[in-house]
C-alpha cells in the first residue's frame, strides 16, 4: 500500500520544501491540488503504470471545508473516469472529525511552542465553512485547555478574527504575554500575513508551522492505517 499525501499547495517554494520533508518522514509520495506539482491524479496513474494496485491519500488539511469535502473526491472521480486501475482509499483530514481531536495533534502544536505565556491564540488559514471553523475552536480550546490557558481561534482570511484581533483581545481581557499556535502545515502567504498581524498585535511568540513535526506525521501513518480498516 502506498500512501499519498496531498497538500494544497501553494505558489511560496517554501511550501513544498515542508511537504516532501513530511512525505520523507512517513515514507510516502506527495501531491498537489494546486500551484506545486504534482496533481493527485499524476501520482495515482504513475502508481498504476508501476505496478502497484492500491494507495491510501492522505489530506494534508486540518479541516474538512470545500478542499477536502470537494477537490479531493473531484480529482478521485476523475482519475477514475480517465481509467485509473488501482484501488484507492481516502483518509481522515489531519483535524477534529466526529468531534474528536487527535493527541497527536495537540502533541504537535504543543511541542511548537516555547517560552512563558498566560494567553494562546490559534492561528489558522480560514474558511469561509462554520462546520469547519467549529473544529479550529474545539482544538483551541483542548489546547488552552493543556497548558492552562486560554485560548482563542484566529484565522488570516475569509472569516475573523485575525490573529492580531485575537491577540488585541486576550491582552484587554488581562492576558500580559500571549503567544500564537500556528495551525499550519507550511510557510506560506497565509502564514506570513498571520505571524505578521499576530507580532503587529503585541504577540510574545509565534510558533513554526508543523512541518514533519514528528507527533504529525504519527498522525499521517494512523489516518493511512484507519482509512485501510475502512469496508470498501
Amino acid at each position: 500500500m502506498t500512501v499519498v499525501l496531498v497538500a494544497h499547495g501553494s505558489a511560496d517554494p517554501r511550501a513544498a520544501v515542508r511537504t516532501r520533508a513530511l512525505a520523507r518522514a512517513v515514507g510516502a509520495v506527495p501531491a498537489y491540488l494546486d500551484h506545486a506539482g504534482p496533481r493527485p491524479g499524476e501520482v495515482l496513474f504513475a502508481l498504476s503504470r508501476a505496478g502497484h494496485r492500491s494507495a491510501v491519500l492522505v489530506p494534508l488539511l486540518f479541516t474538512a471545508a470545500y478542499h477536502g469535502r470537494v477537490d479531493i473526491p473531484a480529482a478521485l472521480d476523475a482519475a477514475r473516469a480517465g481509467g485509473l486501475d488501482l484501488d484507492v482509499a481516502v483518509a481522515d483530514v489531519l483535524g477534529p472529525v466526529d468531534g474528536v481531536v487527535p493527541p497527536e495533534l495537540l502533541d504537535a502544536l504543543s511541542h511548537r511552542l516555547a517560552g512563558s505565556f498566560d494567553g494562546l491564540v490559534l492561528a489558522a488559514a480560514g474558511t469561509r465553512d462554520a462546520s469547519a471553523r467549529e473544529t479550529v475552536a474545539q482544538v483551541a480550546g483542548e489546547l488552552g485547555a493543556r497548558f492552562g490557558v486560554p485560548c482563542a481561534p484566529a484565522y488570516a482570511t475569509a472569516a475573523g478574527p485575525r490573529p492580531g484581533e485575537a491577540v488585541a483581545s486576550l491582552r484587554a481581557a488581562g492576558c500580559s504575554r500571549v503567544a500564537v499556535s500556528a495551525y499550519f502545515l507550511a510557510p506560506g502567504r497565509l502564514y506570513d500575513a498571520a505571524a505578521a498581524s499576530a507580532w503587529a498585535a503585541g504577540a510574545v511568540a509565534v510558533a513554526d508551522p508543523l512541518g514533519a513535526e514528528p507527533a504529525l506525521a504519527r498522525l499521517v501513518r494512523r489516518r493511512a492505517t484507519e482509512a485501510l480498516l475502512v469496508p470498501a
